[in-house]
């Protein structure tokens, strides 16, 4: 779907709200344009005249107009409000929900990006109802300020019918270049807010290394960017209103000098008059509005485009047609070639753990790519029990396998919640894999313990803490086949020690398949499999391959 087709869906979603609200606004345009008219109606036939029931006639007639469109303006503006709001929330409900499809979104866009997407992309695009409204209204209005003046005086009917489009057409040659400003700016402060909360998110690792003032220089850079830009848009805008505003009053001035000339030669009354001036003051805002248009609605469809790029990105896994009676309990690498992996051969059967050792992280990368579903095999086949990986439904591989990677993310709430959102799990069932993971030190630090708050992506606790908490939360699934990638890489050798004891003991009646080079993992492993250069080159118990491996024996030191 294009930017339009957005817009175009937008107003459609939209439509039985917009059918009652926009002849409201329509009406209260109308009734602003004919309020000068009204009140001339008043001077020439209860002033000029002395006539008092017709001048109290003519006021009932201006009372009853200006609460008219005072109140169409009322209803008819809660009803575009709310068709806005309604709408904004409906863009905000798709973008989150492409992005927690469990076939993921294959997109580049940052996290803060994608923020940016979700609330000013989805307000500007919503916005475009408000724009049809105000310029329905407009429209309406100047059509029936145009047949006034036709019936009152052809002389300003022809100054006006013609001098206005000339003016909007003026300021519509700046349109363009405010639209290009204003997508511009939209795509800068999207980036600075990717950067951002990139920065944010990574800010402990890049203290780490010493690495963080090159990334406040990236984060300078994109914020300075989109400063100028921000800027640029503002000076943008400000020149069309300037040139609208100027214009308008000049215009404006000549219409009211030809009507007060046609006045003083007698050509129209004193009440014809004053209503001309009136309509005239009122074409100001009409005008400015036509004028600003074209930039307002650009910018929706530029808003609207970004949307829509993002909700047509395809998805990261396609699931296949097949579901099992029982989830699989097995999983095997028949020949695997895909990426660095050459012929891979491996296989976790029902009660193993196996630990995989390779000799560089590009392979342990293919591997949790390979059973993500994001990386097909060149060659070979990947199975859970008899069924390959790409043949099951999503929901069916989930049910048999978790993958755990080691920067697996924590959500805001409290430990428990980390742990067991569901609430699923006994007290004892909790208790034990809570000791398996070795997180009792990380509640028994709080007082508060399960109930112990988190920030989003656990920025309140150590990197051990989290990756023994979400360590936790992937026992805690009990899935038929885990895989782990690196589990213990953020804690010390004695709560190392601790983890491979609970994890063997917690896994015993399940396939569990570690990435890891941890020793004590390697130790508690069942199997031991070797792979260098993408080909299992070894297989053993880690003691073994200590003895007659001397590059294992290097790999694994520490």
């Amino acid at each position: 779907m294009s930017g339009s087709g957005m817009l175009r869906r937008t107003i459609w979603r939209q439509r039985r709200r917009l059918l009652l609200g926009f002849p409201l606004l329509i009406a209260w345009q109308l009734g602003e344009a004919m309020t000068p008219v009204v009140i001339g109606m008043v001077v020439d036939h209860g002033v000029a005249t002395g006539d008092t029931r017709a001048f109290l006639f003519w006021l009932l007639v201006l009372a009853t107009l200006m609460a008219g469109f005072s109140l169409a303006y009322r209803f008819g503006g809660r009803l575009g409000l709310r068709s806005i709001q309604e709408e904004s929330h409906a863009l905000r409900s798709e973008i989150a929900g492409h992005v927690l499809d469990p076939r993921g979104a294959d997109t580049d866009e940052l996290p803060g990006e994608v923020l940016s997407l979700a609330t000013a992309d989805a307000d500007m695009t919503g916005m475009v109802v408000r724009q049809l409204g105000f310029a329905l209204g407009s429209l309406v209005a100047v059509l029936a300020i145009g047949g006034y003046l036709l019936v009152t005086d052809w002389v300003v009917a022809a100054l006006v019918l013609v001098g206005m489009p000339l003016v909007v057409g003026v300021t519509q040659l700046l349109a363009p270049m405010v639209a290009r400003r204003t997508e511009a700016q939209q795509e800068t402060v999207a980036r600075a807010s990717g950067v951002a909360s990139d920065l944010m998110a990574g800010l402990r690792p890049l203290k780490g290394v010493g690495a963080e003032d090159i990334a406040i220089g990236r984060y300078r850079d994109a914020s300075q960017a989109a400063q100028r830009a921000s800027i640029t848009m503002a000076r943008a805008w400000g020149v069309l209103a300037g040139v609208s505003s100027g214009l308008s009053v000049l215009f404006l001035g000549v219409v009211a000098a030809v009507a007060g000339v046609r006045a003083l030669d007698g050509a129209i009354t004193l009440g014809q008059f004053i209503a001309i001036v009136g309509v005239a003051q009122y074409l100001a805002e009409p005008i400015l509005a036509l004028g600003e248009l074209t930039a307002q609605a650009a910018a929706s469809l530029a808003s609207g485009r970004r949307i829509s790029r993002f909700l047509h990105t395809p998805a990261l896994v396609e699931g296949g047609p097949l579901t099992p009676d029982s989830p699989p309990r097995t999983l095997r690498f028949e020949g695997v070639a895909a990426g660095p992996l050459k012929g891979l051969d491996l296989e976790v059967g029902r009660g193993e753990l196996v630990a995989l050792v390779a000799d560089a992280p590009h392979v342990d990368d293919a591997l949790m790519r390979l059973l993500y579903g994001t990386l097909r095999p060149d060659q070979g086949r990947v199975l859970l029990g008899a069924h390959p990986l790409q043949d099951l439904t999503l929901a069916a591989r989930r049910a048999a396998m978790l993958v755990n990677d080691h920067h697996a993310d924590l959500f805001e709430g409290t430990i428990h919640d980390a742990i067991d959102p569901r609430r699923d799990l006994s007290d004892e069932q909790l208790t034990a894999l809570l000791v398996a993971s070795a997180s009792t030190d990380v509640i028994a630090a709080h007082a508060e313990g399960l109930d112990h708050r988190i920030r989003a992506g656990g920025g309140t606790l150590s990197g051990g803490q989290r990756q023994r908490l979400t360590l936790a939360r992937a026992l805690a699934e009990d899935r038929p086949i885990l895989v782990l990638h690196e589990p213990t890489s953020a804690v010390d050798a004695v709560t190392e020690q601790r983890i491979a004891t609970g994890l063997r003991e917690a896994r015993r009646a399940h396939a569990t398949l570690v990435l890891t080079a941890s020793p004590a993992l390697l130790d508690v492993a069942d199997r031991v499999v070797v792979v260098r250069d993408g080909q299992v080159v070894d297989r053993g118990q880690h003691r073994e391959l200590l003895r007659r491996d001397a590059d294992y024996a290097r790999r694994v030191a520490r």
